[in-house]
């Protein structure tokens, strides 16, 4: 049950980062505000995982934690391409190495609880931001998928207008949206306890 109820907040988790803060998997925003992309995924990830890990005690709970948030953000890239949008459209988080380095925080400090929370948290804050960056780089030009593939949904005051790639982009909606998605889980985990 420890396991399916991971896959389920997870899953959850996941859709909360899609839709509290949808604007950071697209890549012109992700370039344009890569600093809330960092701070939001890592925080995601290290708030999320941490959690289970010390709900399971088991290492290796973080990425699988990292892996269903994974393969279900990849779900939606291919919806999108389905749709006749191009494949860099959708840019997917990584995840998975960050989340490694958790369970062998977990795993070589003996399942210090104090340690995870120190030394793999910054190793997750470390890392995340360069595989993000990393991943950013193999995106063919973004600001072409911005303006020639625009998202229907997006808002009027969410439209692209002149973004400059790798700045970061200074819009109380984006801070707002990106704000949300961090806090969801932090919030989701303390009313958990509290219901226990």
């Amino acid at each position: 049950t420890h396991y399916l109820f991971i896959v389920v907040v997870a899953v959850n988790s996941t859709l909360l980062t899609i839709n509290a803060g949808d604007y950071i998997f697209y890549t012109d925003w992700a370039w344009t505000s890569f600093v809330i992309f960092s701070i939001s995924q890592s925080t995601m990830l290290a708030v999320g995982a941490v959690y289970y890990l010390l709900f399971t005690g088991v290492p290796g709970t973080a990425t699988y934690y990292a892996t269903i948030m994974t393969i279900y953000t990849w779900v939606a890239k291919g919806a999108w391409f389905a749709l006749g949008y191009p494949y860099d459209f959708v840019a997917v988080p990584v995840w998975i190495p960050s989340a490694m380095l958790l369970d062998l925080t977990y795993w070589a400090t003996r399942r210090n609880k104090h340690m995870l929370i120190l030394v793999g948290g910054t190793l997750v804050g470390l890392s995340l931001p360069l595989f993000i960056m990393i991943n950013l780089l193999l995106v063919r030009d973004p600001l072409e998928v911005a303006f020639k593939y625009p998202r229907p949904t997006l808002p009027p005051y969410m439209t692209p207008i002149e973004p400059q790639v790798g700045k970061f982009y200074n819009s109380p909606v984006a801070l707002g949206a990106g704000a949300s998605a961090v806090l969801t889980v932090p919030i989701a985990a303390l009313g958990a306890k509290l219901n226990t």
